[in-house]
């Protein structure tokens, strides 16, 4: 258990430095986000209903379905929305230590994603259909591939999808996902084999398990 969460406290370090240096936030910042997000969810696995402090109820719309494109939920594990990672960028986003230009730059990607629906389809993004949805994303979502004019939805995106992973990744849900399986511990040991020491021209010392020439 201990190298468990060991390794789970490594790699929820690795997101705090990785998102800090990202969004220019201190990674005490980002820290209080995911002690924040922890809190929310209630003993038993409740989750009560959460109301944004940064983000438009239009924004909010937008942002849960685009996180769950990102990390949908499959047989194993929940989506991003289920791990509650609007709510740790929303956290993030309304805190006082926000920098502006992160600020806009989320927002405007926003409200990009809408006026692209808009502009192909007639209706915002959450109101399209799957299929046109995906169109969207899959036109922003390989930078080295991506047409000129799609530049401002590739950062964007780009940036969404770093934001996510990193929020996933770092929670309790994210972690199972990892698979990780801690180390064996073995209280007996009973040396190298006894064909391989006699190869090796070596025999052990049974009181320290030293290995003596022979």
């Amino acid at each position: 258990m201990s190298e468990t969460m060991n390794r789970r406290e490594a790699v929820k370090a690795f997101a705090i430095v990785s998102i800090a240096s990202t969004l220019e936030l201190s990674p005490s910042h980002v820290q209080r986000a995911f002690t924040h997000v922890e809190l929310l969810v209630e003993p038993g696995g409740q989750q009560p209903p959460y109301a944004p402090k940064f983000f438009t109820r239009n924004e909010w719309q937008t942002l849960r379905m685009l996180v769950d494109y990102i990390i949908p939920r499959d047989t194993k594990t929940g989506s991003a929305t289920d791990a509650r990672v609007p709510e740790f960028m929303d956290f993030l986003l309304a805190d006082r230590e926000a920098s502006t230009s992160n600020q806009v730059a989320i927002r405007g990607g926003l409200g990009w994603l809408d006026r692209e629906s808009r502009d192909r389809f007639g209706v915002r993004f959450v109101s399209a259909t799957d299929a046109q949805r995906r169109q969207i994303l899959d036109d922003i979502a390989w930078p080295a591939k991506a047409r000129p004019e799609m530049s401002q939805g590739v950062a964007f995106f780009t940036r969404m999808r770093d934001f996510t992973a990193s929020g996933f990744y770092s929670s309790a849900m994210g972690w199972k996902d990892l698979d990780f399986i801690a180390p064996a511990s073995h209280p007996h040991w009973d040396g190298c084999p006894p064909a391989a020491l006699q190869k090796l021209g070596v025999s052990y010392d049974i009181m320290n398990h030293r290995p003596n020439k022979g």
